[in-house]
């Protein structure tokens, strides 16, 4: 139930079991108010719609789907939907309460960020945005300003009212919609586009900015600025790397291979097979500074291995190892689930791992946490990997090191 607070149309003080202060935000059919839950003491943001409004503006099945979505996107790098409630006249949805304000704030304030900062968000944005395609949720309008940043610094992305629903994801999406200056030249054709490509286009763009702060395509006239989005006509400036010059090219090509990339999603008879575009987006633990500057050290990246033994080899040999440790397997299409309880049999951890082909013969190996704690899973995949000699790739210059062998741009 929702109480308020005095009569005669005072302030609303109270929703449930929060406690309303201040408003921090002000939109066409929201406001948004600091908050406190009474039982925990956690500060969240209540965002507070008008249930007539928005039946006036037939903005109902949106809000409905806006919902839904963030329920369903639940992750380190999306900002959090802790729960709903609704009186007759208003909805309060309750949000982490995110205190770092906009990235597009600190750009503005700070100008173009160092490649190490850069690549930083970057990571974050694709690892929260990868995980949103993997639930078939495509943002659409992704951009600075809806990306947050927490009080650690930690992106956070936001605002998922133009988000296409998870039962649209398995055909091309017509609707036109983003920030035009985000936005793909496919959207922009009307002949149908694909929600993963389209989100990727708006990541390169966001990190053009990153890099240059300003953008890539900004112009007044439409007209003109859809002419250089369809034919990704921009230039760099003159502090660029090589390497970030070539990953944003990769990104922002307008003629993008929307098939390989549908295939990604789709369950198969063998493992993936990974393109350019799933390469950037299967960025979690790979560290995409790789891309910027080759003398990088990733002898701490412990989640990503490679191998040159056939697919069905390498989870055999997992699973073996991993049963061998006092763990229960489940594998299907070359993914495998491993659970059972920490060393010290106090907590339950859950590992998946999933095998993907780089290229002809040569297989890329990933492990990630489902369950359970980082440490524990740290521990884990320290002790589970150095039982897998027999199929981890190890390059002539490591021979002899007990460390897992790197991905680099030059070997995909």
């Amino acid at each position: 139930m929702v109480g308020g607070g005095g009569g005669g149309g005072g302030a609303l003080r109270r929703v449930g079991k929060y406690e309303v202060g201040r408003t921090i935000g002000e939109g066409t059919f929201a406001k948004v108010k600091f908050a406190q839950n009474t039982e925990t003491g956690e500060s969240v943001a209540m965002k507070v719609l008008d249930r007539s409004s928005i039946l006036k503006h037939k903005m109902a099945e949106q809000i409905k789907r806006e919902i839904s979505i963030m329920k369903l996107v639940r992750h380190p790098n999306v900002v959090r939907l802790h729960e709903v409630l609704a009186s007759r006249k208003k909805i309060f949805i309750i949000l982490e309460f995110i205190t770092g304000g906009e990235l597009f704030d600190k750009i503005i304030r700070h100008g173009r960020l160092s490649e190490a900062d850069a690549c930083r968000y970057f990571q974050q944005l694709i690892d929260g945005v990868d995980f949103c395609h993997k639930k078939g949720v495509y943002h659409r309008d992704l951009k600075p300003e809806n990306l947050l940043l927490d009080s650690q610094g930690n992106l956070k992305i936001s605002d998922f009212g133009l988000s296409a629903w998870p039962a649209q994801g398995s055909s091309l999406l017509r609707t036109t919609c983003g920030t035009p200056n985000y936005v793909a030249p496919e959207v922009l054709s009307h002949k149908g586009y694909n929600g993963a490509l389209a989100d990727t286009w708006s990541c390169g763009v966001i990190l053009y900015v990153l890099l240059a702060g300003y953008l890539p395509f900004d112009e007044v006239d439409l007209t003109t600025l859809y002419g250089k989005i369809e034919s990704a006509e921009y230039s760099f400036p003159a502090w660029f790397s090589g390497g970030a010059k070539s990953l944003i090219r990769r990104i922002l090509d307008p003629n993008p291979e929307t098939d390989d990339t549908e295939d990604a999603f789709e369950d198969e008879a063998g493992p993936l097979t990974l393109n350019a575009f799933d390469l950037i987006i299967l960025s979690q633990g790979l560290n995409l500074a790789a891309l910027f500057d080759r003398r990088q050290d990733y002898d701490k990246l412990r989640n990503r291995f490679l191998s040159r033994n056939p697919a069905k080899v390498i989870l055999s040999s997992m699973e073996v190892v991993a049963q061998s440790m006092g763990f229960k397997t489940h594998i299907r299409n070359y993914k495998m689930r491993v659970e059972g309880l920490n060393a010290d049999k106090t907590s339950h951890l859950s590992v998946m791992v999933e095998v993907f082909e780089v290229a002809p013969s040569i297989f890329m190996v990933e492990l990630q946490r489902a369950a359970g704690d980082t440490s524990e899973y740290n521990t884990f995949v320290n002790n589970y990997c150095s039982k897998l000699d027999d199929i981890i790739w190890k390059f002539p210059t490591e021979k002899g090191k007990s460390r897992m062998p790197r991905l680099s741009k030059s070997r995909v």
